[in-house]
């Protein structure tokens, strides 16, 4: 399955390295030998050198990796978690993202190269921005890694729309 290249963005194919530049960023990712890339006008084509298990499996992620890539410096992605819970809530300062989730401190997290923070403190949403979709991700994660959703009261971060399995309390469990 091809992959359309839209108007600003660059793709360079040097053997199994493929380099993608656009209005959002630069990304650059290594394949192994058994995966080839073809520019064909203005769309990318992905084969594989042999039919063995391994070019096999490699051959739909080198797809999905250079279209991400190609996504990515275009339009860019996003991840949104939402802030539950009485007292809890997202700041900013400077760059950096401040949260106070329950602890006796606020925890702070620094942006990593391509990777920006908005926060809504209305509604306690916090998105993370980026040209790298598994930065993206990676940083996302770490995020709700400081205050999971707990099953009691559902308190805690959690992504948008996930669904969080509530537990009846010692009181629920009488009855």
């Amino acid at each position: 399955m091809p992959i359309d290249i839209p108007s600003g963005v660059d793709v360079e194919i040097k053997e199994s390295q493929v380099r993608v530049k656009g209005p959002k960023g630069e990304l650059m990712h290594s394949f192994p030998q058994t995966i080839s890339f073809t520019r064909e006008g203005e769309q990318v084509m992905v084969g594989r050198v042999s039919d063995e298990k391994f070019s096999r499996s490699m051959h739909g992620t080198a797809r999905a990796l250079v279209n991400n890539m190609v996504v990515g410096v275009s339009e860019g992605f996003s991840k949104t978690l939402e802030v539950h819970g009485v007292g809890y809530r997202p700041d900013m300062n400077g760059k950096n993202l401040v949260l106070h989730v329950g602890y006796s401190h606020p925890v702070e997290f620094e942006p990593g190269d391509g990777i920006s923070f908005e926060i809504d403190t209305k509604t306690g949403e916090i998105k993370v921005l980026g040209h790298n979709k598994e930065l993206v991700g990676e940083t996302a994660a770490r995020i709700r890694k400081t205050r999971p959703p707990e099953p009691y009261k559902g308190k805690g971060i959690r992504y948008q729309g996930e669904h969080v399995r509530r537990k009846a309390g010692k009181a629920g469990k009488a009855a």
